[in-house]
């Protein structure tokens, strides 16, 4: 179930609303967390001994309600990022632009060459990383991530992107990249705790096109 925010609120408003209640979440996992851990316990360690008796070497009670917490906070955290992820979506996606601001100009719109424009270039890829599992390699370019395209961009800041990919862990992208004059697509899932930096484990950078 996703949250319900209220009205009016632009785009940008929701996001922001909606990345600071995720922030929040997080933190309070973190506090149930340390609290666990404060007992020495985890999600999964039994909370009675080898004769069935309860543990005395633990809070029993906290450690319950914590558990308890934790796992209804995982369920918001995976809504709020779901809803944050379709708010991002309706900001950048070109296809929810109002129809007045494609009709300021009268110059023709070619559809094809607008959605295959590359934007970014991978300028590096890490072993054993999502990137490199997607397949990956350096020199890509890219003209779709997630929902995102040439035409999402008004600067050559990728800082969209990376908004989306910090709200897209553990959720698989769509990625269509364009190497030696072929269109590939693949998938591509961000993730921390892989062994290197960052969610991806690649760098990638602004392109403009020669």
């Amino acid at each position: 179930m996703g949250f319900i925010l209220p009205a009016p609120y632009s785009p940008k408003e929701q996001a922001r609303t909606l990345i600071a209640r995720k922030d929040g979440i997080e933190a309070e996992i973190d506090t149930q967390l340390s609290i666990l851990r404060a007992n020495n316990a985890t999600l999964q360690s039994p909370l009675v001994d080898n004769q069935g008796f309860p543990r005395d070497d633990l809070d029993i009670y906290q450690v319950r309600n914590a558990r308890v917490r934790i796992i209804e906070l995982r369920n918001d955290l995976k809504d709020v990022t779901n809803d944050i992820a379709k708010a991002l979506e309706t900001i950048y996606d070109p296809s929810s632009a109002p129809a007045s601001a494609s009709s300021s100009t009268n110059a023709p719109i070619n559809v094809e060459e607008d959605t295959t424009q590359p934007f970014a270039r991978v300028d590096g890829i890490a072993p054993g990383s999502p990137a490199a599992e997607a397949g990956m390699q350096r020199e890509d370019l890219v003209v779709k991530f997630g929902h995102l395209t040439s035409q999402s961009f008004s600067s050559s800041s990728l800082q969209i992107l990376a908004e989306l990919v910090a709200v897209s862990e553990n959720r698989e992208l769509p990625i269509k990249i364009v190497r030696a004059d072929q269109t590939i697509s693949m998938k591509l899932t961000p993730r921390k705790g892989w062994g290197g930096r960052g969610m991806l484990g690649c760098h990638i950078v602004p392109y403009t096109p020669p």
